[in-house]
């Protein structure tokens, strides 16, 4: 998708009115490998900015709740996070601008260890409830994030039972494995360790950070809120798993209970549903054979 030069005209503007200083866009490259947003690279005459956009129609506070998430990581002071520019919408259109950060070619030695320290740092952070005081997506799907008191309650109130029932209204899920889901709610108090609510990024997998040419992990593409930190450590094993020295750091940073890699599948299925219910296919089938395993 091509930005039209009335959009590009418009950014010019609020970019300019936000600095100060008059700014001028030479041209917006597209930004290939996401599936959820359409990305450009902004070529300005003051440096490169990064912009998001999609259908404000359907999602207008999509890029609201993402900004929040940004600020929430970056007042933790751990890890860094792109600076956010600007948000706003024009005709039918939501967007989002960051700060342009040039990824390495690759990582330098010592990162993964330094990026395995740094989100055992974030985990740190805590309050006493686990969700947090607004919603917002995973994905282009809803997230939300009424607070509970227990790590079990707040998994079947807002992780499995609404995106089961998405994928039950959508004939995405069989019905078998509906049942099982309504099983394995009785037993999450006795599958977890007991722990205070950690600060998650939401949604790390291996395309969710940025490795920077001065060797800095950053982090990109935020669904926060404040969970059981063996969610983030699932999620990292999802789609082909970080290096061994991110989670030996992670480790010696905040050890976690024993029996945790035999949790990781049953942290996985939050995500798992989510792409069941915004791909659909082969995820139904993944989804009950991790089901099978624990009910």
């Amino acid at each position: 998708m091509s930005l039209p030069r009335p959009a590009l005209l418009h950014l010019e503007g609020l970019l300019t009115e936000r600095s100060g200083n008059a700014l001028a866009i030479i041209q917006a490259v597209p930004v290939h490998g996401g599936s959820i947003n359409d990305t450009y690279r902004l070529e300005t005459d003051r440096g490169d900015l990064f912009l998001k956009v999609n259908t404000s129609d359907q999602f207008p506070s999509l890029f609201i709740a993402e900004a929040r998430g940004l600020e929430l990581l970056r007042s933790t002071q751990v890890l860094r996070v792109p600076n956010t520019i600007a948000q706003g919408s024009w005709d039918d259109t939501t967007f989002l601008v960051l700060e342009y950060i040039p990824p390495a070619n690759e990582e330098e030695p010592g990162l993964q260890t330094r990026f395995g320290r740094a989100l055992a740092k974030l985990h740190g952070h805590s309050q006493t409830n686990f969700g947090l005081d607004h919603d917002n997506h995973i994905g282009l799907l809803p997230q939300g994030n009424t607070p509970y008191a227990t790590w079990a309650e707040f998994m079947v109130r807002c992780r499995f039972e609404p995106l089961v029932q998405l994928a039950r209204n959508n004939q995405r899920i069989h019905a078998g494995d509906v049942f099982r889901f309504e099983r394995l709610y009785g037993r999450l108090p006795d599958l977890f360790p007991v722990e205070a609510p950690s600060l998650l990024h939401g949604d790390l997998w291996k395309n969710n950070y940025i490795a920077t040419t001065a060797g800095e992990p950053v982090l990109i593409d935020p669904a926060v809120y404040y969970g059981h930190r063996e969610m983030d450590l699932a999620m990292t094993r999802l789609f082909g798993g970080f290096h061994r020295d991110f989670y030996r750091a992670y480790h010696e940073e905040a050890p976690l209970e024993a029996g945790w890699e035999q949790r990781v599948d049953l942290c996985n299925l939050y995500p798992l549903l989510v792409h069941l219910n915004l791909f659909g296919g082969s995820y139904a089938d993944r989804v009950g054979a991790v089901l099978r395993r624990y009910v």
